[in-house]
């Protein structure tokens, strides 16, 4: 990440991942990663206001709102596991995947991903994200089997602190860009105090609570 080298491109969806999230009184913790495989697409909107103020015939002052992004992720088989962890159905004693109506809400999450580049892959992170129930569907086999994907409606909504997505860049360090997958990147905020001053700098730092 350090070659001096930018992307010109993106293309291509791939290592989707998603590690759920806990919040406590003393803040957010997030799982260890899990992979979901065949990534097919990945569509997701800004959600937001922007709202102008006229003042000597202009536009004086614009306000804008960042209320997280919504949209749609299609796989191709979404896995068993992400039913029982995030959707929060059950499998009964016989190994039958049981869904039932008195589930409030599902599972919070982090979803992990990356696009491919001309140069290097650019690696995102989504800190607070939902998702609905999928449609069930499927169609008859003709003369070629042709593959029914399934699509998941997201959200990511801002944190309670603020914090919406993380993406690497050109100068991400190579100690994170290769970690991106083993626990859920979070930022912080550091406060340095000087002598008449107090300047701040952004520091980096993963949290997961270890599965089992």
């Amino acid at each position: 990440m350090s070659d001096n080298k930018t992307n010109k491109v993106k293309y291509n969806l791939k290592n989707v991942h998603v590690a759920v999230l806990t919040k406590t009184t003393e803040g957010y913790s997030y799982a260890t990663p899990k992979h979901i495989p065949g990534a097919v697409s990945l569509s997701l909107d800004p959600e937001g206001d922007s709202n102008p103020f006229y003042a000597d015939g202009i536009v004086y002052f614009r306000s804008t709102s960042n209320n997280g992004y919504s949209g749609d992720l299609e796989m191709a088989l979404i896995p068993e596991w992400f039913f029982t962890d995030i959707l929060k159905e059950t499998l009964d004693s016989n190994g039958v995947l049981v869904e039932k109506s008195d589930v409030a809400e599902t599972e919070k999450f982090a979803l992990l991903f990356e696009f491919d580049g001309d140069i290097h892959s650019i690696r995102h992170v989504m800190y607070n994200c939902s998702v609905s129930r999928p449609s069930v569907a499927s169609q008859t086999k003709e003369e070629s089997i042709e593959p029914v994907t399934e699509t998941l409606s997201l959200t990511a909504d801002p944190r309670e602190d603020g914090l919406v997505k993380s993406k690497t860049g050109d100068t991400t360090t190579a100690a994170i860009y290769d970690a991106w997958y083993e626990s859920v990147y979070v930022p912080t905020i550091e406060e340095t105090p000087t002598a008449n001053t107090t300047s701040t700098k952004t520091a980096a730092k993963t949290t997961t609570v270890k599965e089992g």
